[in-house]
């Protein structure tokens, strides 16, 4: 029975099992274990966790609903991604937008953020490219970026809630980024 089943996409699906571990552990501590390595926030830069944080902050939630609305979209997007850019390449765009949107955070805000939206928005933004031809802009990701990255600009400047408008964004960005750049690569080679 158990052979039936395929681990497709390695990287999307042990990340989304390392974050569901991470919130158990959560529940476990009393959210100790996310305050200590699952969050980023400014702290001295002679701890050796805060270089830590700057990575592993896409893999803490604040608690099951926040999960679930993270890892619905990255287990809808995700392994199509990974199919079509390779599981090194979307291990690497993980790690990336994780230590960028940790950077810019503990840049502008002093709070901690933690969870995978900037992931998800990459991931978003990434699809959009999926069907690129050279030389065109995907009309996709035209209206994706109207939609979703003009919705957080709208909800940065109107709400003040406890969400990272700009983790959105910035993960956005990093997800236009390497669907341009990694499609426009394969069309010169």
């Amino acid at each position: 029975m158990l052979k039936k089943f395929q681990y497709n996409a390695p990287v999307i699906l042990t990340f989304s099992l390392i974050s569901f571990l991470v919130l158990l552990l959560s529940y476990f501590t009393g959210g100790l274990t996310n305050q200590l390595l699952f969050c980023v926030y400014r702290s001295s830069l002679k701890d050796p966790l805060f270089y830590l944080r700057l990575f592993t902050h896409v893999l803490g939630h604040v608690n099951l609903q926040h999960f679930v609305n993270n890892f619905i979209l990255i287990l809808l997007i995700g392994p199509m991604m990974e199919e079509k850019y390779g599981s090194k390449k979307m291990l690497f765009m993980i790690i990336f937008t994780a230590f960028v949107t940790g950077i810019i955070h503990i840049l502008f805000y002093n709070s901690a953020l933690l969870g995978a939206s900037g992931i998800v928005f990459m991931l978003i933004l990434l699809s959009s490219f999926a069907n690129i031809q050279k030389g065109r802009i995907p009309l996709t990701f035209v209206l994706v970026v109207i939609i979703f990255i003009g919705q957080e600009l709208v909800n940065a400047i109107m709400l003040h809630d406890q969400i990272s408008q700009l983790t959105h964004i910035i993960g956005g960005i990093c997800g236009g980024f390497f669907g341009y750049k990694i499609n426009n690569s394969k069309k010169e080679s």
